[in-house]
């Protein structure tokens, strides 16, 4: 009996232990934060769209407290100064669909134009309503965070394509390899708008365990990629920023990357550029 528990023992306080630093990395996170100085944050001349990729939300509530779908992105940054608008488009249609319901959403606000940053599809949907919906008057500059300007892989396996008949994804289809092939012909820049992007990646260990499938599917097809989109697809425009992190990490889902500091180097990027 003895030397049935003593293992069990061992892994149990191994468990405890991880837990431990974990929670005191978080707090010790925290308290840094709060002792930082306040900021101002870089000043546009134009307010920020926020535009979420496939299956994106506006806010959602997890454990009793609501969180957008860019976490603390905008709660950190407008309190520093900086505009902010979150459009909601459907979650799993395809992005002539989702870049419709942008467009209207975009022409509702108020200001003659806006910077978009688009994560993953949304980017997409960005730069179809801009080059084929007559978005371009109303935006100043794009950028994109992990979108798949060229498709990826994932979007062909078979078991995706089945998951995405289940749950009538139609979003799926449109992020092909082939797909992208068509649409960059399909789409062009428009002269009048400022194209940039970031580029994510992750190494298998600091990658989100629920990605780590597909993480290591996409290293064999594709080499680097943030778990979801190939780094070598996400590049459009001029790239901003080269980051280690994984596709949710990106939008302020992760407790080792520092999202809100990623964001406010895209601002400092577009005030420089004068937008």
């Amino acid at each position: 009996m003895p030397e049935v528990r003593w293992p069990l023992l061992v892994l149990a306080a191994i468990l405890i232990a991880a837990l431990a630093l974990v929670a005191w990395a978080w707090i010790r996170r925290t308290r840094v934060r709060k002792r930082l100085p306040a900021r101002h944050a870089p000043r546009l001349r134009h307010p920020i769209v926020l535009a979420h990729g496939v299956l994106g939300f506006d806010e959602i509530a997890v454990a009793g407290r609501r969180h957008r779908y860019f976490r603390n992105i905008a709660d950190r940054l407008g309190s520093l100064g900086a505009e902010f608008h979150h459009p909601r488009v459907p979650g799993t249609a395809t992005v002539a669909v989702r870049a419709g319901r942008l467009v209207e959403l975009v022409r509702d606000l108020p200001g003659e134009r806006v910077n978009v940053i688009a994560h993953s599809m949304g980017g997409l949907d960005a730069r179809y309503a801009i080059a084929r919906l007559g978005l371009a008057e109303r935006v100043a500059s794009l950028v994109t965070i992990g979108a798949p300007h060229r498709g990826t892989p994932l979007a062909e396996f078979s078991l995706s394509r089945a998951t995405a008949k289940m749950l009538r994804l139609a979003a799926l289809a449109d992020l092909t390899p082939q797909a992208l092939e068509r649409f960059n012909r399909e789409v062009p820049d428009a002269a009048d708008v400022a194209y940039c992007s970031v580029v994510g990646w992750t190494r298998l260990s600091h990658t989100n365990p629920l990605l780590w499938p597909t993480h290591a599917y996409l290293s064999v097809r594709s080499g680097p990629n943030d778990g979801l989109v190939p780094a070598s697809s996400q590049r459009w425009g001029k790239v901003l920023r080269e980051v280690q992190a994984d596709h949710w990490a990106q939008v302020g889902w992760s407790l080792g990357f520092d999202a809100i500091a990623l964001y406010e180097e895209i601002l400092r990027e577009l005030v420089g550029l004068g937008f």
